[in-house]
């Protein structure tokens, strides 16, 4: 029976959801016995006939997943009862099944193949949308619309120029991402407390090749586990992206709402219900399911530090708590980059009301560009303020535009033309070095893709 929604389907993608299923989790863990029996018949451990007799068998058409929990729940050892499942099928060759290993040696390195496969979906996914917000940016480059601090009226900018700021926090969480696969792609053969006794003298050699066989790297030392610093990392960059997703889709949901209607995410017309009581409803539900998933990857951070420490050379207190936190964290952050994926790709955009929308402060919104053409004729900077502060507050009391009360004012009167004034008030002479700006963004991330052997 399933309970979580992870479990019916609800959410992630079929393609993460494989990696952490158990007959794959099975499948990856008889990959390492199998190497493991390898690595020693190179060195001489064990025949070579009964390594290879191990290989052979070490597959789920062999050793089945419902033979394995038949066994757990008799023995209470999930890796024992897999060493025991795979030895019966082994016949004679089986004794030399799990030859001077612990549990965490298959356990750990299972899930170094495991979020080797994870971060390589997580990586395309984050590719692919950066080269939605490439495009964006360069589409909406001049796309001007107004700019909001504290949810208020501040100063145009372009939605471009936020789709490059978006473009570029998502191109650090790239380059995090293969940093982070560095230190965290490792597997261990060392032994109960790391020293690697069980193994003989030819251990770091068996470790070496057996971590060359599954293509991951050995880590430099280890206890009986490898340390959770590693783990602890990816889990944090997984809440950091959740989070920049969160931020976009919080922007969204904003912009959305009828009195501003600047973006709206996809909805389909045809069919999708917005309200099962209001009719008219267009809900942002995606961008709020994705603010929620965000909340629970943030929620696995502090299991994540609180799994570093542990006892000696280890405990089982990270167990459970990873046995929740490494797939959901891995398939919640999948999932929620195809969903933001697919928002930005279906985006609608209101240029129109982009544009009504900066006329409700009746031209107040361009106050500063006002105050610094008084300074650029001689006014002080702060006096200049203060005058235009004051004009601003008449402008929004009296409900009249702020043109109306600027021509009439003597000192601004004396000191700029009401052309000066006019273009002081076009907002498309105060957008700075937006469009430049935004022009070099994607000219820095398309040279990076390029580098990681993509298309722009």
């Amino acid at each position: 029976m399933s309970i979580l929604p992870i479990d019916t389907g609800r959410y992630g993608t079929p393609e993460m959801r494989r990696i952490f299923d158990e007959e794959n989790r099975l499948q990856l863990m008889l990959e390492v016995e199998a190497a493991l029996a390898w690595a020693h018949s190179q060195v001489g451990g064990i025949p070579r006939k009964d390594a290879e007799k191990i290989i052979e068998m070490a597959s789920t058409k062999h050793v089945k997943l419902s033979r394995v929990k038949e066994i757990e729940r008799e023995i209470k050892h999930d890796v024992m009862a897999l060493v025991q499942a795979l030895a019966e099928v082994c016949g004679s060759s089986g004794a030399y099944v799990h030859l001077g290993a612990t549990s965490s040696d298959i356990l750990d390195t299972a899930t170094a193949l495991q979020l080797k496969e994870a971060l390589k979906l997580i990586e395309q996914r984050l590719d692919g949308l950066e080269r939605v917000l490439v495009q964006g940016a360069e589409r909406y480059k001049k796309t001007m619309m107004m700019g909001r601090t504290h949810g208020q009226h501040a100063l145009p900018t372009t939605l471009g120029f936020k789709f490059a700021v978006w473009t570029r926090e998502i191109a650090r969480h790239v380059q995090r991402l293969h940093e982070c696969g560095e230190r965290l792609l490792v597997g261990k053969m060392s032994g109960a407390v790391g020293t690697q006794a069980g193994f003989g003298p030819q251990a770091l050699k068996i470790q070496e090749l057996v971590m060359e066989r599954l293509g991951v790297k050995p880590a430099d030392i280890s206890t009986q586990i490898v340390q959770r610093d590693r783990y602890a990392e990816l889990i944090c960059l997984f809440a950091m992206i959740a989070s920049t997703l969160d931020n976009i889709a919080t922007e969204i949901r904003e912009l959305q709402r009828p009195e501003i209607g600047e973006v709206f995410e996809p909805f389909e017309k045809e069919k999708q219900v917005g309200s099962s009581t209001m009719p008219h409803k267009r809900n942002p539900i995606i961008c709020e399911r994705i603010s929620g998933l965000a909340k629970v990857m943030r929620s696995f951070v502090m299991p994540a530090l609180e799994n570093i420490p542990t006892w000696h050379e280890r405990d089982l207190t990270q167990s459970s708590a990873e046995r929740f936190i490494i797939p959901e964290a891995c398939i919640l952050t999948d999932y929620i980059l195809v969903l933001m994926t697919n928002v930005l790709t279906g985006l609608q955009v209101n240029e129109k009301r982009m544009l009504k929308n900066m006329k409700l402060t009746q031209g107040r919104m361009m106050s500063e560009a006002v105050m610094l053409a008084l300074a650029r004729k001689g006014m002080n900077r702060q006096k200049a303020h203060e005058l235009i502060r004051g004009l601003a507050i008449k402008s929004d009391v009296e409900k009249r535009p702020f043109k109306e009360v600027l021509v009439e004012d003597d000192t601004v009167q004396k000191m700029l033309s009401e052309k000066e004034i006019d273009e002081a008030l076009n907002p498309r002479n105060y957008l700075g070095t937006a469009t430049k700006q935004v022009g070099l963004v994607v000219k820095k991330t398309k040279q990076e893709r390029r580098a990681r052997g993509l298309a722009d």
